[in-house]
């Protein structure tokens, strides 16, 4: 995946990008010296918590866009476009964490029977996408160990998450995806 160094640089560029957005209402420029890594396409999230509860979170599953692009774009959509929350403000910057995760490319976990979804599934290593007709939902690996679920739950949530019913993991016309994160803050 990155570096520690690319990590942290793209936690401050998530930053940078919010306050920018916040005193300009325009898109931060890519910084020319940016390290190299973060050229590679790699799925990207932002996660914007306030007094540690969830302030806001959006990313791209897939790598799509270079790291670099994909923060920015992802930054500016989790403080400002994320539908769970109003637009970030000013008064409320100065009270964020500010947390990255880099994300492996999700596989789809293939199964004979949905019971052996919890052998594949490792809780604090391993994200979730649950996909069923148009309905997708996403879980972040430390979700999981922040909630304290076990896989059956963490199902069930990503389920929720895609806005189907809970069981709906155990229904063959349902996929499953599991990817990794590396986490900055």
């Amino acid at each position: 995946m990155i570096s520690e160094n690319g990590g942290q640089y793209l936690v401050n560029l998530a930053k940078e990008t919010i306050m920018h957005y916040l005193e300009t209402g325009k898109k931060l420029e890519i910084p020319e010296n940016h390290p190299i890594e973060l050229d590679e396409k790699l799925g990207v999230f932002v996660t914007l918590n306030k007094n540690n509860a969830l302030r806001g979170c959006i990313g791209y599953a897939e790598p799509i866009e270079p790291a670099i692009n994909a923060t920015i774009e992802v930054a500016i959509a989790a403080a400002f476009n994320d539908p769970r929350f109003p637009a970030l403000t000013k008064d409320e910057f100065e009270n964020l964490d500010f947390e990255v995760t880099v994300l492996t490319k999700p596989e789809v976990i293939y199964v004979a029977h949905p019971k052996q979804y919890f052998n594949e599934i490792e809780i604090g290593r391993d994200g979730l996408i649950v996909q069923k007709g148009y309905s997708r939902g996403l879980l972040l690996p430390q979700v999981a160990t922040e909630n304290m679920f076990n896989e059956e739950e963490f199902l069930e949530h990503t389920c929720m998450k895609a806005g189907i019913s809970a069981d709906s993991w155990m229904d063959e016309s349902c996929d499953v995806y599991k990817f990794q994160g590396q986490i900055f803050k």
